[in-house]
This record gives structure tokens, sequence and C-alpha cells, in this order.
């Protein structure tokens, strides 16, 4: 098999699993608004699994382009493949960056649901430890953080 045959495989086998990713992405979304927490870890080692698949797919792919003759410090892969004239290969990568694209909005979206979910929990932990009311400044990644003072009502 030829090298651009190669890439074109490994193009194929990375559209069906962002096909496949996509739709865990949306189970997970799902399933955090359900709070289904042992659901929601299988999807999450899933959705770890197709990452991972789809990395090391990229390293596959970046050596069979340099083996093309394609310089990393040339750009993007799309160009020295539509400047090659592989005009399929050249819509298969693109199809495939569309997808990965859709599958970074939905993990973002995700990501903000998670984020609102554990500020909840922060809150409620608050409450529960009676800290409400205290005042608070931005850390040093901009989330909240109470600034606490001490104040013991028992020891044993």
């Amino acid at each position: 098999m030829s090298n651009i045959d190669d890439l074109k495989d490994l193009l194929n086998q990375d559209i069906r699993q962002l096909d496949q990713l996509n739709d865990v992405l949306i189970q997970e979304k799902a399933l955090l608004s359900s709070s289904d927490v042992k659901s929601l870890e299988a999807v999450t080692q899933e959705k770890n699994r197709h990452l991972g698949d789809i990395r090391e797919r990229a390293k596959s792919k970046i050596r069979l382009l340099v083996a093309m003759g394609f310089r990393p410090d040339q750009g993007d892969p799309s160009h020295f493949l539509r400047s090659a004239g592989l005009k399929d290969a050249v819509e298969l990568w693109e199809d495939a960056s569309r997808r990965l694209t859709a599958c970074q909005s939905l993990n973002q979206n995700n990501g903000r649901v998670i984020a609102h979910l554990q500020k909840r929990l922060s809150r409620l932990t608050e409450i529960f430890r009676g800290a409400t009311g205290q005042e608070k400044l931005y850390g040093a990644k901009g989330q909240e953080q109470a600034v606490s003072q001490s104040n013991i009502l028992a020891s044993a």
C-alpha cells in the first residue's frame, strides 16, 4: 500500500471514530443533566479511549505526510495535500477536520456544564460548612475563593 493510500485509510478511520465520539459526547451531555455518575464514568472512559486512538492516528498521519515530503513548519497539511494534487485526500482531511471541530464544540459545552455543576456543588458545600456570607476573591485561575476566617466553635 502506498503512503497516500495509508493516509486515506487513517482519515477514513478518523471520520468513523469522530462520528462515534460525537455520539459519546451527546450521551455525556444527557448523563450530565441526569447526574447518573456511574454511567457517566463509563462514558468518560469510552471518550478517553476514542481520544487516545485519534491522537495515535494523528502521529501516524504526520509520519506519513513527512515521508511524502511535508515539512511541519510549512503550515497546514491540507495545503500540502492540495498542492500535491491529492483531491481525495484533501476532501477526507477537510471532512475529518469538520467533524473534529464539531466534537470540540460539544466537548467545550459539556465542560461548561461540568464547571457549572462544580460551582453549584462548591456553593452547597459552603452552605453546609456555614461559610456563606464570607468575602470572596478571585484566585490565579479566575475562580472564586472564599477568604476564610477560622472560628472554632468547639474542640474535642
